[in-house]
C-alpha cells in the first residue's frame, strides 16, 4: 500500500545558536573574547535529519514539541518552508522551546544546551494516525526524550506491525547511562558515532563493540567524522570516505549522514551505495555554516560523488 510518507521523524526540536572562529571557548572572570562569525539555525539532530531528508527528495513528517515562543515559531516555520509536514508538532504554552549554543572550529566542537521542550513529548502527544501514513519511523536524540524514552518500546512495536521499518539515532547522553536495551529488539537500523559504539555497547573497543550491537540490530550505518562512515550487516561490512572539501562547520552533518543513507534505505540502494551517499551528504553538509544551509540535493551529491570517484 502506497504511504503518504516515506519518513516520519520524531525527535526534539530547537534552533542553533552557532560561535564560530580560531578561538571561541569563553574565558570565565569576565573576560570579553570576540569572535569572527555567529549565526542563528535551524539546529536539533531530528530536524536537521529531517531537512535533509527532503532536500533529497523524500515525502518526511516530523512529531515534536515546542513552546509557543519565537524560538518554537522560527523552527516550526523554517520546516514548513523546507516541505516538512509538521501537522503532528504541539506547541505547549507553558513551556519553553529549547535552544543549543555551539562553539565550533574546523576541527570539533562543543555545545551547551538548554532542553526546554526536549524532555516533555509525551507518547500521548505522538498521533499515530500519522505512523500509519508512514513507510519508516526515524527517532533521534532518544537519551533527551525523558518523558517518550520509557514508551518507546511500544510505540516501536506499534510502527513495525504497521509496517514501518524503525531506526534511530541517540546522540550523546548526558547522564553517561547510554542504556538503550529496551528498545534493541525494535530497531531495524541505527546510527551511532564511533564513540557511541562503545559507550552503548560497553566494549573497551570499537570492533568489540560493533560486534555487540551487530548481534542485536541488523544495519549499523556508523558515522566516522572526517574518516568517512562504516555499514554493517550481520557478517558484511562496508566502508565509504569522506569528501575532500574545505570545511567551515561540521555542525549536523552526521544528520545529514543519517538523511543520505534512509535515502538510499528507503529507495532499495545496496548498503556500500546508501553508505556512499550517506558521507556525501555528511561531507558536503559542512561547506557553511549550521546543519541545513550547505546540505545537497540529490543530483548534488551524486555529481560530487562522480567527480570523487566513488
Amino acid at each position: 500500500m502506497t504511504k503518504e510518507f516515506d519518513l516520519l521523524i520524531i525527535g526534539e526540536i530547537n534552533p542553533d545558536l552557532i560561535l564560530r572562529g580560531d578561538d571561541i571557548m569563553p574565558e570565565f572572570g569576565q573576560a570579553e573574547k570576540l569572535v569572527e562569525h555567529i549565526a542563528l539555525t535551524i539546529g536539533s539532530s531530528a530536524v536537521i535529519t529531517a531537512c535533509g531528508a527532503a532536500r533529497l527528495g523524500l515525502s518526511v513528517a516530523f512529531i515534536g514539541l515546542t513552546g509557543d515562543d519565537e524560538f518554537g515559531r522560527y523552527m516550526l516555520k523554517e520546516m514548513q518552508v523546507r516541505g516538512i509536514d509538521v501537522s503532528g508538532c504541539v506547541v505547549d504554552e507553558t513551556l519553553a522551546t529549547g535552544v543549543s549554543v555551539i562553539f565550533s572550529d574546523p576541527a570539533d566542537r562543543a555545545i551547551l544546551t538548554y532542553p526546554g521542550t526536549m524532555p516533555h513529548l509525551r507518547l500521548d502527544q505522538v498521533d499515530e494516525t500519522v505512523l500509519l501514513r508512514a513507510r519508516h519511523l526515524h527517532v533521534g536524540s532518544y537519551f533527551l526524550l525523558d518523558a517518550l524514552r520509557p514508551d518507546l518500546p511500544e510505540l516501536f512495536t506499534n510502527a513495525s506491525a504497521a509496517g514501518l521499518t524503525v531506526s534511530l539515532d541517540t546522540n550523546w547522553d548526558p547522564a553517561g547511562s547510554w542504556n538503550i536495551a529496551p528498545i534493541l529488539p525494535h530497531i531495524d537500523l541505527f546510527f551511532p558515532n564511533k564513540n557511541e559504539v562503545r559507550f552503548i555497547s560497553g566494549a573497551q573497543d570499537f570492533e568489540t563493540g560493533m560486534a555487540i550491537l551487530a548481534g542485536h540490530i541488523p544495519v549499523l550505518a556508523v558515522k566516522l567524522g572526517p574518516d568517512g562512515g562504516l555499514v554493517r550487516h550481520g557478517d558484511e561490512s562496508f566502508k565509504a570516505s569522506a569528501l575532500p572539501l574545505e570545511v567551515v562547520d561540521t555542525t549536523g552533518a552526521g544528520d545529514s549522514f543519517n538523511a543520505g543513507f534512509l535515502f538510499g534505505y528507503l529507495n532499495d540502494y545496496s548498503l556500500a551505495k546508501s553508505l556512499q551517499l550517506a558521507c556525501a551528504c555528511g561531507s558536503l553538509s559542512t561547506r557553511a555554516a549550521g546543519g541545513t544551509a550547505a546540505q545537497p540535493t540529490l543530483a548534488e551529491a551524486q555529481v560530487a560523488l562522480q567527480q570523487a570517484g566513488s
